[in-house]
């Protein structure tokens, strides 16, 4: 399937660029953001002042465009409780109509490119506005020094993140000769030009005809074929991971290339350092350029790839053509579970390839695939980005909900509308079955989950259920005056589900049950990113399970109370284990000890141990206070992801020290004055109108990618400073209590 080149000529055609991305390229004003079905988040721009008089921009829009909300200076705050308070009462104007916080969900760099290439060979237009804003967004992400682009905004320069980020700049129409492309050219050219891309972005590069599949390391789609039972068996894979290679085998098996059209010959010219055609491609295959590779091809695998390339030079056709027909159905499954926002953005636009080369562009999928594109899409002050997801709906309103409940500003009275207008989101969110395709899309039980975005999105997150309970149990039981509309029997199916999810080591995965042996990590053929292969367990998700069951069983301590217990007993098992010996836990889905501290210490509080009895928790704080700082804060880097090992921050992020502070008050820490210091520092960062700026990337997947959560920075501050008002309260009353004893 091609799409008619002068059409694509037009679609596509070059713009007129400013050489400076720093002021908008649209009209800030006219932007407006729909949120509808369940919390779907899409961006629209109005072309008439009549729209614009029709569909009034409102708080949220501004927010997140930018644009001064210019709401009046709030009492300064004399104590944590009242900026507490002066944070809710900010961050009340950017939750939602239907009762959530949207937010971006931005940071990775390799994202976009999957967007515009997937769809310029597709031939879905994107609207004038969000060609300049994509462009305007890469160009403001550029760094600084060298123009190239990282894996993610604050790393440094990459052969992945620059070679594909210019081939996106190209498509969407800036010229070669614009000095963005030019410094990015350079750039990518003493890094050693494209041919030292990693695996993902070479085939990118391949499907759009600009690299050869020679170059490429087999992604046969026959694996699909082998046995379940075998223990590397596709299915066994971490559900990204596979939801991903289904889609890439069948185009590697297919050598789909996009047509040759002019832009595809300049792109050939600019991203290499010889002539394209005289490259030995087979060579290339392992070649990765060193400021890309976080995770180097392992013997096995290299060997594993020797033995498959043979393999691929008599490959036998009716085998090929059968492989080709299973991967074929799973990416039908897989758009058909999720309505065709499929897991992720990668997947995504990898599954639109493939449905348009089948089945062609008219037809309701191509339209379904070509609308949910605009899903992933989110308008920030520097430009239009694509998101890890689409979206992190379910994962902020469920940490704002239980920060109300737990600093008792739930039931101010002008609170308790916004905290009904979120139970009926969660309401809304809770997925009430199974997937469609369950166990023939090899998929996990969602009966009863909360996902880590939208219902429509379909998929059980172990944290995301364990969140979403916690936020339903605290409001309907919590809050007075508010509805119950979350049935026993549906918070039943909540945690049948997590109970569901429990590992043979007493952890919790991710999405699934861990279904493959350790050892297929040394199968990790990204390059890029660590911890791939199979579902590993996480402090964060085993206490989020760990937490929610807690607080079920005081108001349900008659289902399954036996196998809750024993859940509980063997989670904490792993927790303990889990710890490091100088009392850390490695986060593995935010930055980084001070994230998991947090949910470590407070499911131990759950299960009864404290500072007071408990030898790990005793640990863990004095670790804490070890990285505490002379002005009362903490401050990692994402550099401690990568190594699993402390790495200060330049700065001292608010964020990092609320997961801190929290820590310490989860583990009932005696002594005040850290606590007081760390208050003293988020009080101060507070802006006049309640809210708090924003500081470095708070979140990290696979260990070697940041991530951003934008709305963090509201949530758990409000946390924090709620409940340090309510703590050190209570110490200081313990402390007069035993003085004038």
């Amino acid at each position: 399937m091609a799409v008619d080149p002068s059409r694509l000529a037009q679609l596509y055609s070059p713009l007129d660029i400013p050489e400076s991305g720093k002021e908008p390229f649209t009209d800030y004003s006219r932007w407006r953001l729909l949120v509808n079905d369940g919390g779907r988040h899409t961006w629209r721009y109005m072309r008439t002042d009549e729209e614009c008089k029709d569909w009034p921009q409102n708080e949220v829009d501004k927010y997140w465009l930018g644009i001064p909300l210019n709401l009046p200076e709030l009492p300064k705050a004399k104590d944590p409780l009242e900026a507490a308070r002066n944070g809710f009462t900010f961050y009340k104007h950017l939750q939602s109509h239907d009762g959530h916080w949207p937010g971006e969900y931005g940071g990775p760099m390799f994202l976009l490119p999957g967007l515009v290439i997937g769809s310029y060979i597709a031939g879905m237009a994107f609207t004038l506005e969000e060609r300049l804003e994509m462009i305007r967004y890469l160009m403001n992400r550029a760094h600084p020094e060298d123009g190239g682009w990282g894996i993610h905004i604050e790393g440094h320069s990459t052969v992945f993140g620059t070679a594909l980020n210019y081939t996106a700049l190209r498509i969407l129409g800036v010229r070669a000769d614009h000095p963005v492309a030019v410094k990015a050219r350079e750039c990518l050219h003493k890094l050693g030009g494209a041919t030292g891309a990693p695996a993902w972005g070479k085939f990118w590069l391949a499907v759009l005809n600009v690299y050869d599949w020679e170059g490429v390391n087999p992604i046969p789609p026959e694996l699909w074929l082998l046995p379940d039972w075998i223990p590397f068996h596709p299915h066994k894979w971490w559900i990204h991971t596979r939801n991903v290679y289904i889609p890439m085998s069948y185009l590697y098996g297919i050598r789909f290339q996009m047509e040759e059209n002019d832009m595809i010959r300049s792109l050939r010219q600019e991203l290499y350092t010889t002539n394209y055609h005289s490259i030995n491609w087979p060579a290339q295959r392992n070649n990765v350029a060193s400021v890309d590779i976080y995770y180097p091809h392992t013997t096995v695998l290299d060997t594993l790839n020797a033995i498959l390339g043979m393999y691929e030079g008599c490959v036998v056709p009716p085998a090929r053509k059968a492989a080709l027909k299973r991967a074929y159905e799973l990416i039908i499954y897989e758009d058909e579970n999720t309505d065709y926002q499929t897991i992720g953005p990668v997947s995504k636009m990898m599954n639109l390839l493939c449905r348009f080369i089948v089945e062609g562009a008219d037809n309701e999928v191509y339209k379904q695939h070509a609308i949910k594109r605009a899903d992933f899409m989110w308008l920030g002050p520097d430009g239009m980005r694509m998101c890890g997801t689409n979206g992190s709906q379910l994962w902020d309103i469920g940490f704002i909900s239980q920060a109300l409940v737990e600093t008792g500003l739930a039931n101010d009275d002008e609170n308790k509308e916004s905290l009904r207008k979120a139970l009926e989101w969660l309401d809304v969110c809770q997925i009430r079955d199974n997937p469609k395709h369950y166990e023939t899309a090899y998929r996990h039980r969602t009966k009863g989950a909360w996902p880590f975005s939208t219902k429509e999105q379909g998929y059980t997150v172990s944290d995301c259920v364990g969140e979403g309970l916690k936020s339903v149990l605290y409001i309907q039981n919590d809050v007075k005056g508010v509805e119950k509309l979350i049935s026993d029997d549906r918070l039943c199916d909540a945690v049948d589900t997590m109970l569901s999810l429990q590992n043979e080591n007493g952890g919790f995965a991710s999405y699934e049950l861990v279904r493959g042996p350790q050892w297929l990590e040394w199968l990790n053929p990204a390059e890029v990113f660590g911890d791939i292969m199979i579902e590993f367990c996480y402090p964060e998700c085993t206490t989020s399970v760990i937490t929610a069951l807690s607080i079920f069983r005081k108001h349900h301590p008659n289902y399954r109370s036996a196998e809750i217990d024993r859940t509980i007993r063997r989670a904490i098992e792993y927790l303990h284990a889990a710890q490091k010996p100088d009392g850390g836990w490695v986060g593995s889905w935010g930055i980084c000890f001070t994230y998991a501290a947090q949910f470590a210490l407070e499911s131990l509080s759950l299960v009864g141990e404290n500072y007071s009895n408990s030898s790990s928790v005793q640990r863990a704080c004095k670790f804490l206070l070890s990285h505490q700082r002379e002005d009362g804060g903490w401050g990692e880097s994402y550099k401690t992801c990568e190594l699993a090992s402390w790495v200060e921050h330049e700065n001292t992020q608010v964020v990092q020290t609320c997961w801190a502070t929290m820590a310490l008050m989860y583990a009932g820490y005696p002594d005040p004055k850290p606590i007081e210091r760390a208050v003293k520092l988020v009080m101060s960062r507070q802006l006049p109108d309640g809210s708090w700026p924003q500081e470095a990337i708070e979140g990290v997947f696979n260990k070697n990618c940041a991530i951003s959560y934008p709305n963090f920075k509201f949530s758990f501050p409000i946390w924090m400073l709620g409940k340090a008002h309510a703590y050190l309260k209570a110490l200081g009353e313990r402390e007069r209590g035993v003085g004038s004893a």
